[in-house]
């Protein structure tokens, strides 16, 4: 019972640094959305949704992070792994939303190819490639950041930043 409990508290302190980066993210851009819509007339409150897909981002680097083949790169300059890895992020986050998507259709058509010819018939492609060109960006500066918190340690990082060591914090 007791490595049960060790690998959730382990679990939860791997997912709060991603779940916290996109959450700030998606938030600020869900604000921003709704504070463009509000000039015609038209409310758009998305916090929820927006605090979810934080949370399916996070869960996703998580898991693609367990594949051995994630640090590919590990000798050569950081943009190597930051654009190898923000590439299978993005993919796999593609991926994630598709099923997601087709996963509501299927309910309602019974048929997963009338659930996927349905949804690509449904998709607002402008706001489809918004959003993921949105999601490339931050996963890359995630990714680019992470490897460099890899690259230099998280305790120079923390120092760098705050200027206070990462080993006398409490």
């Amino acid at each position: 019972m007791a490595s049960i409990v060790e690998r959730i508290k382990h679990e939860i302190r791997e997912v709060i640094p991603p779940a916290i980066f996109f959450f700030v993210a998606f938030q600020t851009i869900s604000l921003t959305r709704s504070l463009m819509l509000e000039e015609y007339g038209i409310t758009a409150s998305s916090f929820t949704a927006a605090t979810v897909a934080a949370l399916v981002v996070a869960k996703v680097i998580l898991i693609l992070d367990l594949v051995p083949a994630i640090n590919r790169y590990p000798d050569k300059p950081l943009i190597y792994n930051v654009a190898w890895k923000t590439m299978l992020y993005v993919l796999a986050a593609l991926l994630v939303r598709y099923l997601e998507h087709l996963f509501d259709f299927y309910r309602q058509q019974g048929s997963l190819v009338a659930a996927h010819r349905h949804l690509m018939a449904e998709l607002v492609w402008p706001h489809f490639w918004a959003v993921q060109i949105w999601l490339l960006v931050l996963l890359f500066l995630y990714c680019a950041l992470r490897e460099l918190i890899r690259s230099l340690g998280r305790d120079r990082v923390i120092e760098m930043f705050f200027g206070v060591s990462g080993t006398t914090r409490k």
